[in-house]
């Protein structure tokens, strides 16, 4: 019972080093995470005292306690038992596969990653790619949104670089919570994406109790008065035309909706349009083979880019793909449009996709698509310009909302040409300016961007 025992001299001090840190963690580590976290807090507050939409408690909520949440809703456990029935499966399995989904969903936010990383590279890489512009902006409606309602920017998705152009230029009023799809759920990307307070989504399930948890997860964000941006297309516009809402998360949004008694939600109709859609021929090829689009592009892929971008940036040799222009809508307070009665789900998201398309801003690039393509033969330059003249008249007088460079049409039209110049789609001749019949359905998917705006001029 004596007896020594031998131990080398590297365990011992490994063993004495841990045992030295768990006592400084029981002693010092409270006095540290106070003091660090009131830190956070009053960097918190300061953001919150220049932003217009204050980032909620909720959104601040520890990752953990949130999941805890989320798989002890009673929504939730009714899923479960029902699940479990249908499946003939424990309870207990039920429950795992609910704490999967919980995990997979919930984000962990962080202040930091989002306006600190997240906000610089968002407006780097905007800047770097686009000459970047706000359209319609109406400060005094947007200002008098109820700061106690849960806000909802509803957006058009042509690119995947929608989600750093908004982010970028709504960073001075909100933080916003992205649904983002499977395509962003790989190591390391995923780590990024929900420390930016994104979630993510498995658009194709059709699991009731995958969509269950995603459902209330979307609920609870709302009733904390969660910022949210949402693209109710579903994805990315092959075409490049406005496609009609999907419901799902503005149903999930809206479900158990009472006026007076729920917290109001409040749609900001966002309206987006480029020059130039980095993913235009992927896109449109996918359309060849009645495919979806599909996106390998991992974190890797992604540092490759911006590596690009830099190593073209200090060569003098990155031209940017000419002008991204976002424009914001008047807001929909949903309290109001739905009176007493519970919300029409299907009429609201007509009202919304019609709000959005109310306010896509119309560009040089799209302006001189739709006029190439209506040509009935080649155009001389001169009639080329009165050709744009007509058409920009018409969309004004339709309600359209126009960025023109400098406010001045001609230059526009130079503008455009240069771009479809660039890329071969449009072709020079004796004769004058043309559609390249080969890039035919290229200039289709820009003029189809406002196409929905002529139709109503």
């Amino acid at each position: 019972m004596t007896s020594s025992v031998e131990i080398p001299l590297w365990l011992a001090v490994l063993t004495g080093v841990l045992g030295l840190i768990g006592l400084l963690d029981r002693i010092i580590g409270p006095s540290l995470r106070w003091f660090f976290r009131k830190r956070v807090n009053r960097a918190i507050d300061r953001l919150n005292a220049r932003l217009d939409l204050k980032i909620q408690p909720f959104k601040l909520t520890k990752r953990k306690v949130l999941i805890e949440r989320l798989i002890y809703d009673p929504d939730v456990m009714t899923a479960v038992e029902v699940h479990a029935a249908e499946e003939d499966v424990p309870r207990e399995v039920a429950v795992e596969k609910v704490e999967r989904y919980a995990r997979e969903t919930v984000p962990s936010f962080s202040a930091f990653a989002y306006f600190g990383l997240g906000m610089r590279l968002s407006r780097w890489v905007s800047q770097a790619l686009y000459r970047v512009r706000i359209g319609v902006y109406d400060d005094e409606k947007l200002s008098a949104i109820d700061p106690e309602a849960a806000v909802v920017f509803v957006m058009n998705h042509r690119s995947n670089i929608d989600y750093l152009l908004v982010t970028y230029l709504a960073s001075r009023r909100a933080s916003l919570s992205y649904a983002v799809g499977e395509w962003a759920n790989v190591w390391g990307l995923r780590q990024v994406i929900r420390a930016m307070g994104a979630y993510f989504i498995r658009r194709k399930s059709r699991n009731p109790l995958y969509r269950k948890v995603v459902a209330r997860y979307i609920k609870m964000a709302v009733e904390g008065g969660v910022t949210q941006a949402v693209f109710p297309e579903g994805g990315l516009t092959r075409d490049g035309a406005l496609q009609p809402a999907k419901l799902g998360i503005i149903s999930y949004m809206c479900e158990g909706f009472e006026a007076g008694v729920s917290r109001d939600i409040v749609f900001i109709p966002v309206g987006l349009n480029y020059d130039r859609v980095i993913e235009d021929r992927i896109l449109l090829e996918t359309i060849a083979r009645e495919k979806q689009p599909r996106f390998n592009a991992g974190p890797l892929s992604a540092i490759k880019f911006v590596l690009r971008l830099i190593w073209m940036k200090i060569t003098g040799r990155l031209y940017r793909f000419g002008y991204a222009c976002v424009s914001f809508g008047t807001p929909l307070s949903l309290s109001k449009y739905a009176g007493r009665g519970a919300p029409d789900v299907e009429a609201l998201g007509a009202e919304l996709m019609r709000r959005v398309g109310d306010v896509v801003p119309v560009l040089p690039v799209s302006l001189v698509a739709t006029v190439l393509l209506e040509a009935k033969g080649a155009l001389s330059p001169l009639a080329l310009k009165a050709a744009v003249a007509d058409l920009i008249k018409a969309l004004e007088a339709g309600g359209a909302h126009l960025h023109i460079p400098r406010k001045d049409d001609d230059y526009g039209v130079e503008v455009g040409l240069r771009m479809l110049r660039m890329r071969g789609i449009m072709i020079e001749g004796e004769k004058g300016l043309s559609a390249n019949p080969d890039e035919r359905c290229v200039l289709e998917y820009y003029a189809n961007s406002i196409a929905h705006l002529r139709h109503r001029s």
